[in-house]
């Protein structure tokens, strides 16, 4: 089982509590004041088609980092173009198993300082389709001396829940000699 921050860990916990019958948490279930010292880094987008996820919300810490409110930007256009699809793909299937996806980046400024990051994904039901989300820094914010983020580079994708629990290794076996599995 992968060990993710405490703080991304919770967050799936929480999501989990919420969501009833392997169904996804609606969004007037989520409520801040559970999580409120993480609200900084939480963010919620929308959903309007494939490729295209607004962000609704951000926290204190998210536009701080990026020196921008992000309100309306897709999300997709904060990776590297060759990292969209990826991501693209893991909500699409985030949000038809339903189950959250965790995002392991480096943020980059532009002039090359980076700071690591998990991005939780977890989808939420009803109409109009949203994700909650939290930004979790994985080293020291300082590292970025103030510096806004300029794009995230994917360093690893990671579907949570039973649909992505390891399967167990085949082995090969032998009859008379002959390898038979």
């Amino acid at each position: 089982m992968t060990r993710f921050h405490s703080n991304t860990q919770r967050l799936i916990d929480y999501w989990r509590e919420l969501g009833a019958d392997s169904r996804p948490p609606r969004r007037e279930a989520v409520d801040p004041s559970h999580f409120a010292r993480l609200a900084p880094q939480v963010f919620m987008l929308g959903r309007i088609a494939p490729g295209l996820y607004p962000v609704r919300l951000a926290g204190g810490l998210v536009t701080e980092l990026h020196a921008d409110p992000l309100r309306g930007r897709n999300l997709l256009s904060l990776f590297r173009e060759r990292d969209r699809f990826l991501l693209q793909t893991a909500l699409e299937t985030a949000r038809r198993r339903p189950e959250p996806v965790v995002a392991t980046v480096q943020a980059v400024t532009e002039d090359g300082a980076a700071l690591p990051l998990e991005l939780l994904f977890a989808p939420l039901a009803g109409e109009p389709e949203r994700f909650f989300g939290l930004y979790q820094p994985l080293a020291m914010v300082s590292r970025l001396d103030e510096r806004p983020i300029r794009e995230f580079a994917l360093g690893a994708l990671q579907g949570v829940g039973p649909a992505n629990e390891e399967t167990p290794r085949l082995r090969l076996a032998t009859l008379g000699g002959r390898r038979v599995a």
